[in-house]
């Protein structure tokens, strides 16, 4: 099974991305991904079996045991690609706390002898996949006030034609504090 660890968003912050979306929808087309799967990325573990699957909810069991709801503070849009093709995310604050359950959750993967996307970790959200981004500025975006991710879950990634559906295989409270 296709598996990554996230942020889940609480509905008013989800809302407000969505919001967003379809404001950047009218001047940037693009494949928009649906409401339902926004979230904050910690670690994509790709193709995972039900034993490491297992491991990898310890993992986030291990990481999340210290953790607070993890403030979301927007900072702007970015993209990964190129500019006719690209990726567009909503650009989150690199909070000491969200950093640092990133760092914690990889570091008890890879203890568990799982593997993940080594990449730096960027916190955003993802808004569309194969945008197509003008050179005019864009102006008078509404962004999402801050938030707090109440939870860390850990999903499958069910791959279509019509694009990911995600499903909830564990998740845990953050609620230290």
């Amino acid at each position: 099974m296709r598996a990554f660890a996230a942020l889940d968003l609480d509905e008013g912050f989800r809302d407000d991305v969505a919001r967003l979306a379809r404001q950047l929808s009218v001047v940037a087309p693009g494949r928009y991904l649906p409401r339902e799967n926004y979230h904050v990325t910690l670690a994509f573990l790709g193709d995972i079996g039900e034993a490491e699957a297992r491991r990898a909810m310890d993992a986030l069991d291990e990481a999340a045991a210290a953790a607070a709801p993890i403030d979301l503070v927007p900072q702007g849009l970015g993209t990964f690609g190129r500019p006719r093709d690209a990726t567009l995310f909503l650009a989150l604050a690199p909070d000491p706390a969200l950093v640092d359950l990133a760092a914690r959750l990889r570091a008890a993967l890879s203890a568990r002898g799982i593997g993940f996307d080594a990449k730096a970790f960027r916190p955003h959200v993802t808004l569309a996949r194969r945008a197509r981004l003008g050179a005019t500025p864009l102006e008078g975006l509404a962004f999402p006030l801050p938030a707090r991710a109440p939870r860390a879950v850990l999903y499958r990634s069910i791959l279509s034609f019509e694009g990911a559906r995600y499903k909830e295989l564990y998740a845990r409270d953050l609620d230290l504090g």
